[in-house]
């Protein structure tokens, strides 16, 4: 039991007061007579032992002085009657010889009748402060509801430098330059620079957003204000705004300073948004805040910074140059920068020689910090649970699968008949990656049940891409596709697990279609769009913006290219028939097969032709010029950071690449729809019937 969290709640108090109270009424209203029967008290008054005689009207009762202990009773007793015995009592009182006697009215006290009137809401009042004690966090901050609940980050926390944080250097070039404004400010202000009143930063969950505040305060040396948006957000009217303007007001007397708000589209979501409208206290609380950022001295060193995953939320007023004139995209590692964020995560733990993080820095595209962190902890783990002392490259190959796709399910057992459907289903998906040109070679093959997975297959891409064309596309059909395909040719009769591998095919195929302009029926139109409401839900806010006519052929293109990529996985599983019933055979003896096994079956795969030139309109012939040659080297001129123009193509298309396909529903898509982007081709576990992990195309 916590004692100390006994002693801080109200229970513990209001038991104290309720003993108290119950201890001094004993006081007051008690005396040293024993109480005896009516009959006992009776028959002493008829002795000559009784010396004097006190009846209490409005009590009925009697008391007793004797001039002789009776007993055990000592020498003052008194006793009870009801109203009836009234005449009997009183007469035995006037008979008894040599008794003096009296009779007592008593009188209201008015401050018992008045602690008696008062003392219930006196309780009430009790019982209500310490509630509202503990839900301030003391009992000195009872009245306190409209005070900030900011952190001041004191100088004796654990101090986190740019040197901790890996993998983000843009990030971290903007946020050096407002360290040296708090340093400097006439540095800047000599050439009429204004440093940005609010730095926001966004990016997918793990990518180190917050990690990067912390820096900042530990590089800064000045006074830094944490708090979360949810911290402003009460179930009292008014009090966010108030925290605001308290928040505000601290920052101010200790400039120059740094005021952080974590998940600010808590309290900064867009105003009158959703159904019914939106909620005025958190809009009041937003109101606030717009108004004291734009309300800044331009003198004042007080600088804002605000981190979150949803930046189209946000409201466009707290976007505006002016509150936020810095907006920093924190998005996932690339292959240098998850290597950087290994060692960095590696200190403090021994591993084997032959580790090379660079290699394992390979094996993760798609990663953010937060996964590969979770990686080296988990391979810690499962070094610690088989008491080795070095963590070896078993050891962080089986955290990669736990983080990618679950834990083994080494009780999961199947039947020889399943455990032979899932060998030519992963060996379809397989051997159809490695006969199409243009996909990335396959690095893992296994029947293993792993989290909701019978089994999977990983497709990871030599180096980092930043998009996808369309070729590749199809041969991602194609792949999806294999499993399928293998258990028509081996079995006649396909099972439920190719569900998702459809799933996952139709979505892709769909983009294409209605996204990337990459049908010729369609042409180059971006088809359907959100509604730019995201409180009404991700399907509830899609609309079709289209004719029946032109959903007819959506329809009629985005089947004619699952066909294709049916009757290609078709003609390759066929051509290599040989190869699928080795591979199968393999995974049955071997369970596993890593990129070298693999490497050494597929050596006489006979790969799909090259597919026709695709135009996206017989009017539009392609050129026959090519494209200029690349330099050796092309310079790049690191200091020109400012002024560059980002395009939706900057965005990383090609984290998709580590494609994973799977026997059993969400297998490697458990990881979430950030990180990494996964394109699961999944076999069915028949117990699951969840949604389905996205699709792993990231634009």
């Amino acid at each position: 039991m916590d004692f100390k969290r006994l002693f801080r709640g109200p229970v513990f108090y209001v038991l104290v007061g309720a003993i108290a109270v119950w201890i001094g009424f004993s006081l007051i209203t008690g005396s040293g007579f024993r109480e005896v029967t009516t009959q006992h008290g009776l028959d002493l008054l008829k002795g000559t032992n009784v010396e004097k005689v006190l009846i209490v009207d409005g009590e009925q009762r009697v008391d007793l002085t004797l001039k002789k202990a009776d007993g055990d009773n000592g020498t003052q007793v008194q006793f009870y009657y009801v109203a009836p015995r009234g005449a009997e009592i009183v007469q035995a009182v006037t008979d008894a010889k040599d008794v003096q006697f009296d009779d007592q009215v008593p009188q209201t006290n008015w401050f018992m009748s008045l602690l008696g009137l008062l003392l219930p809401f006196i309780i009430i009042g009790l019982i209500f402060w310490f509630l509202l004690s503990s839900m301030q966090g003391g009992g000195s901050r009872v009245m306190q509801f409209g005070k900030s609940r900011a952190k001041l980050v004191s100088k004796e926390s654990p101090k986190v430098t740019f040197e901790d944080v890996a993998g983000a250097d843009e990030a971290i070039e903007e946020l050096q330059e407002i360290k040296e404004f708090l340093k400097e400010p006439a540095k800047f202000q000599a050439v009429g620079a204004r440093i940005p009143k609010g730095v926001l930063l966004y990016g997918p969950p793990g990518t180190g957003k917050t990690l990067l505040a912390r820096a900042v305060a530990g590089e800064a040396g000045v006074p830094f204000y944490s708090i979360s948006g949810s911290d402003f957000v009460e179930m009292f009217v008014g009090v966010g705004a108030s925290r605001v303007r308290d928040l505000f007001n601290q920052a101010k007397e200790n400039a120059p300073a740094i005021i952080f708000i974590d998940e600010i589209d808590a309290v900064g979501r867009h105003r009158g948004a959703g159904i019914g409208g939106g909620n005025d206290e958190r809009e009041q609380t937003l109101n606030q805040l717009l108004v004291e950022m734009d309300g800044f001295d331009v003198k004042t060193n007080v600088i804002l910074i605000a981190a979150t995953n949803r930046p189209d939320v946000l409201d466009p007023a707290l976007l505006r140059p002016g509150r936020f004139d810095r907006q920093i995209t924190v998005e996932a590692p690339d292959l240098k920068g998850r290597e950087q964020i290994l060692h960095v995560h590696a200190k403090g733990k021994p591993m084997t020689d032959d580790v090379d993080l660079a290699v394992l820095a390979r094996k993760t595209p798609g990663f953010t910090g937060a996964d590969l962190a979770n990686v080296l902890n988990e391979a810690a783990l499962l070094t610690a649970r088989s008491n080795a002392q070095l963590i070896d490259n078993r050891a962080l190959d089986e955290a990669v699968d736990r983080v990618m796709a679950g834990p083994q399910r080494r009780t999961r057992m199947m039947n020889d008949k399943e455990k032979l459907i899932t060998a030519y289903h992963e060996g379809g998906h397989a051997l159809a990656a490695a006969a199409m040109r243009h996909t990335d070679p396959v690095t893992k093959v296994t029947i293993l049940p792993r989290g909701r997975a019978l089994g999977y297959t990983m497709v990871l891409p030599v180096e980092d891409k930043y998009s996808v064309t369309r070729n590749e596309l199809l041969d991602q059909l194609t792949y999806a596709m294999g499993g399928r395909v293998a258990e028509e040719i081996v079995f006649h009769d396909p099972t439920t697990g190719a569900s998702n591998d459809i799933e996952k095919a139709t979505s892709i195929a769909r983009r294409m279609v209605t996204e990337y302009g990459m049908s010729a029926e369609v042409g180059s139109v971006k088809l359907g769009h959100g509604s730019g409401e995201p409180f009404l839900g991700r399907d509830m806010g899609q609309q079709r913006d289209y004719s029946e006519s032109i959903a007819e052929t959506v329809d009629s293109e985005i089947r004619r290219l699952i066909e294709t990529a049916h009757d290609e996985a078709w003609q390759v599983l066929n051509e290599n028939r040989d190869i699928l019933d080795k591979l199968a055979s393999e995974l049955l003896e071997k369970e596993t097969l890593d990129h070298l096994q693999l490497e050494a079956l597929f050596a006489d795969v006979r790969k799909l032709p090259e597919r026709p030139q695709w135009l996206s309109s017989e009017n539009r012939p392609s050129s026959n010029v090519p494209p200029v040659a690349m330099p050796s080297k092309a310079p790049i001129d690191r200091d020109a950071t400012e002024g560059r123009v980002a395009s939706d193509r900057s965005r990383k298309v090609g984290e998709s690449a580590a494609r994973v396909g799977a026997t059993g529903d969400e297998a490697a898509g458990a990881h979430g729809a950030d990180a990494p982007n996964i394109d699961e081709h999944v076999r069915n576990s028949e117990e699951h019937s969840g949604p389905a992990p996205s699709s792993g195309i990231t634009t």
